[in-house]
């Protein structure tokens, strides 16, 4: 295979100009069934050797829904570097605004790509997604499901290609993005401490458009395993049960076995051999709600993460990823009121007094199971000349331990009401609200037995993650009585969000403010944590008039 005789910058100059007077043509007239063959991404247009740039996302975008009435395009943010984070919304909806998804009173299934600019496959396929429903494939859909598709959140991280990221990934071989945003933030660490403006804007969507379903779209390495595509749902035991047992035992096998009809490739649970940890075995990633489907967990929705394989070719890592996306929308669409229900209960559930965990160490499953595990070639990049590998159709089963959840080895109890000094509650406030958590600013004191937590001890990361020294304290609970002063924020517990609130609070919590460093001034030993908890139902607490922190 040799160099283009085209350059790539010169193509992309005139596929995005064939697609602005597509624009223009479309505008003017609408088919039933428009031939859109014209309509290629970046890597169908160079067979599959470069991946879509934003401009050639922004254009296609509009091109695809300038065919179609039910497809509307919008934005929900901005990048560090200021590109609008696309958003298109394919429903029986009058626009792309969240009042008018939300009017419908439909299920609603939000799909994101791209989050690591690197694994690009799940952008190409919400591109062709896209497109088969500008073409007028899946109307039926628009019957019972609102789809909100994103398919490239991490925007600035996009373009900047270089062929030598993920240099032993199987392509694309013109290269692609990196990993990080513009700041260095690796954008699927950010979903608590949210100091991107990406993670704000998706924390915003979230707020606003409410998606019951959520579903993020990655590309996984390592592991020279035998599937074409590994999932996964919430790992944070803290997830509410039945949303848990719905994802385990039903949505996600027959996700599974739809995939695999339309596919002919298998998929199963996400996990990798460990490389120097503990036991041989077949072991999931991370229970905290700093990932995205462990953090939509907590916010007591279904979430679902996608992994295409690595070594699959690129071409395949992206069909992969279409036809699981097809699948989970076809379940949805024949199972919404059973998801409704079970996420209505979750929401109804009185949390105060119940248990949840703080710490976690993985579960190992009691019996071994059989893990299909595969082989690769190398091969080299014809363009960089970096070796790379290829998956290979030899395959065979092997039997190991299994940890694909956690259990809690350290837990608290979720108290009525959180109340916050009012000297951390500007830190706290703001965090608070991009979250979408109520709560409101105390009035004059009346005396009140709270919770107050003294650290005994403290000790911090000695690497900075993410640019934060992760912090980890000791201490206890005493109980007294406090006049909380005016202005404290009062951040009650019964709501649909008590678990979030309780992760983020609680300090000794493993992802929560504590842990990032956010309180700082109070984190000396002796000290005293500046939020209470309220054990037991609040005296009657009057409320400064304060609408603009009543959130």
């Amino acid at each position: 295979m040799g160099p283009r005789p085209v350059l790539a910058s010169t193509a992309r100059v005139i596929s995005l100009m064939t697609m602005f007077l597509c624009i223009v043509f479309a505008s003017r007239v609408w088919a039933q069934t428009p031939d859109l063959s014209f309509l290629l991404t970046g890597a169908e247009r160079t067979s599959f050797d470069e991946t879509t740039r934003y401009d050639e996302v922004m254009a296609f975008i509009d091109v695809a829904a300038a065919q179609h009435p039910s497809l509307h395009v919008t934005h929900f943010g901005y990048s560090v570097e200021g590109r609008r984070l696309p958003l298109v919304v394919f429903g029986d909806v009058a626009d792309a605004s969240a009042e008018s998804v939300l009017r419908t009173n439909k299920l609603r299934l939000f799909v994101q790509a791209n989050i690591h600019a690197g694994e690009v496959s799940g952008k190409e396929a919400l591109l062709m997604l896209i497109r088969s429903l500008a073409s007028g494939n899946h109307a039926a859909w628009a019957d019972s499901v609102v789809l909100l598709l994103a398919p490239l959140y991490n925007a600035d991280g996009n373009e900047r290609v270089n062929l030598y990221n993920r240099p032993r990934q199987n392509g694309p071989y013109g290269g692609m993005g990196q990993r990080p945003n513009a700041q260095g933030l690796d954008l699927n660490r950010d979903h608590m401490k949210a100091r991107s403006p990406e993670a704000q804007s998706l924390l915003a969507l979230m707020n606003a458009y409410d998606p019951h379903v959520v579903v993020d779209l990655h590309t996984t390495n390592g592991t020279r395993h035998g599937y074409h595509l590994t999932y996964s749902s919430p790992l944070n035991p803290n997830t509410d049960t039945a949303i848990d047992s719905l994802l385990r035992k039903e949505m996600l096998p027959a996700v599974r076995s739809t995939f695999r009809e339309r596919s002919g490739w298998d998929a199963y649970w996400y996990g990798n051999l460990p490389f120097r940890r503990g036991e041989p075995g077949w072991y999931t990633f991370d229970h905290r709600p700093r990932f995205n489907n462990n953090y939509v967990g907590l916010r007591n929705r279904v979430a679902i993460l996608s992994e295409a394989y690595a070594y699959a070719s690129f071409e395949q890592r992206i069909l992969s990823s279409l036809y699981f996306v097809e699948s989970i929308v076809d379940y949805a669409v024949q199972n919404g009121e059973a998801i409704r229900s079970i996420i209505s209960q979750a929401e109804g559930r009185s949390m105060a007094g119940l248990e949840q965990g703080l710490r976690f160490e993985p579960k190992r499953n009691a019996d071994a199971s059989p893990i299909l595990m595969g082989a690769v070639e190398e091969r080299r990049n014809p363009y960089s000349g970096a070796m790379y590998f290829a998956r290979t159709d030899s395959t065979h089963i092997q039997y190991m331990p299994e940890y694909g959840a956690f259990q809690t080895v350290e837990s608290s109890t979720i108290p009525f009401a959180y109340v916050i000094a009012p000297e951390a509650s500007e830190t706290v406030s703001d965090l608070l609200q991009r979250h979408g958590i109520r709560f409101s600013r105390m009035g004059p004191g009346v005396s009140q037995l709270v919770e107050t937590f003294r650290v005994d001890s403290t000790s911090t990361a000695e690497r900075a993650f993410q640019g934060v020294q992760e912090r980890t304290v000791w201490g206890e609970w005493v109980q007294r009585e406090v006049v909380p002063a005016e202005g404290s924020l009062l951040v009650p517990t019964r709501n649909n969000k008590a678990r979030l609130i309780f992760y983020l609070l609680e300090p000794r919590s493993d992802d929560g403010l504590v842990n990032w460093a956010l309180l700082e001034d109070w984190m000396v030993t002796g000290g005293e944590y500046p939020i209470h908890r309220l054990p037991q139902q609040p005296v009657p607490i009057p409320e400064k008039p304060a609408p603009d922190n009543d959130y």
